[in-house]
């Protein structure tokens, strides 16, 4: 590869001749002049031409300063330098080795012409054995100050070995790999993640989050693939972009809902009166563990016959777990929030009285009217939506959630999870708002809606007539 920088200049005017020269000399002064451009054209091409072959020096130069976007400017500078002591080096060692050459041993010493020689070979060979070895130490001296004074710019000399690599028809070394998968697991500044296992959410800093999953036949690749079907339906869930697989284990590549949020206020709702799948809780087997667990929240909580057993079923607990909080009588439940410029609260579950949820949705907002009004919107376009779709008509929706973010200049929320969502058979029909009894598939997501609609417009409803009060 060669890369020629071109240097253009104003082409020379030929002056008029103010005495009343002739055309032909005018002419043959342009022509000079087209000749002298020509040359400093060529001239400009052959000695600002950066060759891979005929320069190595100025290519490792250019590299280092075009790949090493990540180093401060004094290791940029550092690099350089030691750049061009190694090009000292390297016509040091030239000139020595020339003058090696030159070198002879006194024709005195030397019965004939071939002992002559062979002595002279051997002198030679001796003195390009110290050289070699002289080499080998002051590079292996270089390359261990270099580690210790660069360290912070390793990863530009890594780029910088995987170029060379490339070109050398050799593969990137597995260290660079593997730091690049690192570099793209790195959590965004501003990430955040209130809910769910953290190790299953991996971001990237190019507004996509990949999810962890099962397979390729997970059910939420299932989901996505359907909802993309339905353009409406689209516009209530993060983009999908597809499916990965990273080191064994596969993941689905969604929008990052927090990209273009400038510190938000962020709010995680669980939706739905049963979080749990009917598959889960389908072992009627007795276990004490679950009775144990339950005295320690709530020890008047078990029936006499479970206190006499001393053991309670899975569906038991679960039902007794939902009843906690605000699931089981609204639908839904806030599960975790963030105010601007505060960590994460994650305690929420107990909030489950109409007051509770209403001061804590009216802490959220911060009294900012217009983010009630355009959520209110959002909320009532999401449940028209769910309720026109397809996907939702056959599909059983549990352990959903609306996720609602915003901050001085935008505002959003959308429907998230569907780790357990399921097709429901065809003689299976669902309204998302009749009460679960099991078997029939119910798990409340729309009532859940309807309640957290309604508890929306109560609080936006509060912070009108407060606003009237402070006027008058």
């Amino acid at each position: 590869m060669t890369m020629t920088s071109t240097v253009l200049q104003r082409p020379v005017q030929a002056k008029p001749d103010r005495g009343g020269a002739s055309t032909k000399s005018s002419k043959s002064s342009s022509a000079s002049a087209n000749r002298s451009n020509r040359s400093t054209m060529a001239w400009s091409n052959e000695k600002l031409r950066f060759s891979c072959i005929d320069n190595i020096g100025l290519k490792q130069l250019w590299k280092l300063i075009a790949l090493d976007t990540g180093a401060s400017s004094k290791q940029r500078s550092a690099m350089m330098l030691e750049v061009e002591q190694q090009q000292q080096q390297q016509q040091q060692q030239q000139q020595q080795q020339s003058n090696n050459n030159n070198e002879r041993i006194p024709y005195e010493n030397c019965d004939n012409l071939a002992d002559y020689l062979s002595l002279q070979r051997a002198a030679q060979a001796q003195k390009l054995n110290q050289n070699q070895n002289q080499n080998q130490n002051q590079n292996q001296n270089q390359s261990q100050n270099h580690i210790q004074s660069q360290a912070p710019a390793q990863m530009s000399l890594l780029k910088f070995l995987a170029i060379n690599a490339l070109e050398l028809s050799a593969p990137a070394t597995p260290h660079l790999l593997q730091h690049q998968q690192t570099q793209t697991q790195v959590k965004p500044q501003g990430w955040m993640q209130l809910s769910g296992h953290p190790e299953s959410i991996v971001p990237t800093s190019t507004g996509i989050v990949r999810k962890r999953i099962v397979g390729i036949e997970d059910s939420e690749v299932h989901a996505y693939r359907w909802i993309c079907q339905e353009p409406q339906t689209a516009q209530i869930v993060p983009a999908y972009f597809g499916m990965r697989e990273m080191q064994s284990q596969h993941y689905i590549e969604l929008q990052d809902l927090l990209a273009g949020f400038r510190d938000p206020c962020v709010m995680d709702i669980k939706m739905g009166s049963r979080t749990f799948l009917e598959s889960e809780v389908s072992n009627a087997t007795l276990r004490p563990d679950l009775y144990q667990k339950m005295i320690a929240v709530d020890a008047g909580a078990p029936t006499p016959a479970e206190h006499e057993a001393r053991a309670i079923t899975k569906l038991r607990y679960m039902t007794f777990r939902e009843s906690l909080s605000s699931s089981h009588s609204k639908g839904f439940r806030i599960e975790a929030l963030r105010l601007r410029g505060r960590p994460p609260i994650k305690d929420l579950k107990t909030c489950r009285t109409s007051e509770q949820i209403g001061q804590t949705i009216e802490q959220f907002l911060a009294a900012r009217r217009s983010v009630q009004k355009e959520l209110l919107k959002r909320l009532k376009h999401m449940r028209l939506v769910i309720e026109q779709s397809s996907f939702f008509a056959r599909h059983e929706i549990v352990g959903s959630s609306i996720f609602i973010v915003y901050d001085d200049d935008r505002v959003g929320a959308w429907l998230i999870d569907f780790a357990k969502s399921r097709e429901l058979p065809p003689q299976v029909r669902v309204d998302h708002r009749s009460a679960w009894t099991p078997g029939n598939r119910e798990e409340g997501l729309l009532r859940g809606m309807d309640e957290l609609i309604r508890a929306f417009e109560d609080v936006y409803a509060r912070s009108g007539s407060h606003r009237s009060c402070l006027k008058i």
